[in-house]
């Protein structure tokens, strides 16, 4: 499959650097999402929504699910699944259509998925967890991840993630994204099931401290990056999910506190200007600017002017015939709202 993504991976035969990287979030960490952190941040690994076997083999249409613009690299694509074979042929598709990695969704704990054996009950089978990390490494050559949970359940002992990790990295797979809490499979929802388990985050420095030689990735619940420096004391490298989400002008410190470098932009109205262009390109191609715009609610979260710009969006940018100047007036009113303020 050959796609027009506008590049190939960042770095094919180079480690990947995850210091910082945005979690996986169905219907939120779109290609249009990624595109304006992209704005914000440079070092930032992002990730793509958990794409299944399914949508990529039987689907109709599967290069849907694997398009992004070229300038969101390093990009990962998870996958959920759990058979070995498809997983394989996946993997192939990913490196070919140019993603950065190729991630194992071990985490998601809803009851579709579950149905399907995908996410976090894929815990329970270790066995087909390993088959389908050597059926991944077999075919592509960019690196393969796994993201899980510490246990499911009442599993409260330390031994069961571990014995998880260890198992799993027999297989070669040395990138391991913990998020740090139990999956409840029955009786709590998505949203409930990344709230109400308790975070045990010394689970996860226990990892790094058991398996020196593997590659130790923090998730759940960060959402500072005084947070993201403390952690990164312990573990190699922290996943940021709602956040970055909510609250989108934190990726624009990312890069110069985590990754020593220079911030992309001065304020918020720089990362907007610069993703004007994106947008225009986008409504000419035929997307709805809600499509676009649901993904930037948050920028000015916290400071004046930010109800009036959610609110100016969302009762204008839903019409289908709205254009660039909704935007572009939704910006002007904090203008003048931090002018008079």
């Amino acid at each position: 499959m050959s796609l027009d993504n506008g590049a190939t991976p960042v770095n094919p035969s180079n480690k990947l650097d995850r210091r910082f990287s945005i979690a996986p979030m169905m219907d939120w960490t779109t290609s249009d999402y990624r595109v304006f952190a992209r704005k914000l941040t440079k070092n930032t690994l992002l990730y793509t929504e958990m794409v299944t076997t399914g949508a990529l083999l039987q689907g109709n249409h599967p290069e849907r699910f694997l398009r992004y613009d070229g300038c969101e690299h390093p990009i990962a694509l998870q996958l959920g699944g759990s058979d070995a074979v498809a997983l394989g042929k996946c993997a192939k598709m990913a490196q070919q259509a140019g993603f950065d990695e190729v991630n194992l969704n071990v985490g998601c704990p809803s009851d579709r998925v579950q149905n399907s054996l995908i996410g976090a009950c894929l815990m329970a089978y270790p066995d087909k967890v390993k088959d389908a990390m050597r059926a991944m490494q077999d075919n592509c050559d960019i690196p393969v991840t796994i993201k899980h949970r510490i246990g499911l359940d009442d599993q409260e002992d330390y031994g069961v993630v571990r014995d998880f990790v260890g198992d799993v990295a027999t297989t070669g797979v040395t990138t391991f994204i913990v998020h740090a809490r139990n999956a409840i499979l029955e009786g709590l929802s998505p949203k409930e099931n990344r709230e109400v388990p308790p975070l045990k985050y010394h689970y996860v420095h226990q990892l790094k401290k058991d398996f020196p030689d593997l590659e130790i990735i923090l998730n759940g619940g960060i959402k500072t990056l005084e947070e993201c420096k403390e952690q990164l004391a312990h573990v190699d490298g922290v996943m940021v999910g709602r956040e970055a989400y909510h609250n989108p002008w934190i990726l624009s410190q990312v890069d110069d506190a985590l990754f020593g470098g220079q911030a992309l932009v001065r304020d918020r109205y720089e990362a907007l200007e610069a993703f004007v262009p994106y947008v225009e390109r986008k409504l000419k191609e035929g997307e709805r600017l809600m499509h676009l715009t649901r993904h930037i609610l948050g920028i000015f979260q916290g400071e004046a002017g930010g109800k009036q710009f959610r609110r100016y969006l969302s009762e204008n940018g839903h019409k289908a015939d709205a254009q660039v100047n909704v935007l572009l007036e939704a910006i002007e009113l904090v203008k003048n709202h931090q002018r008079k303020g």
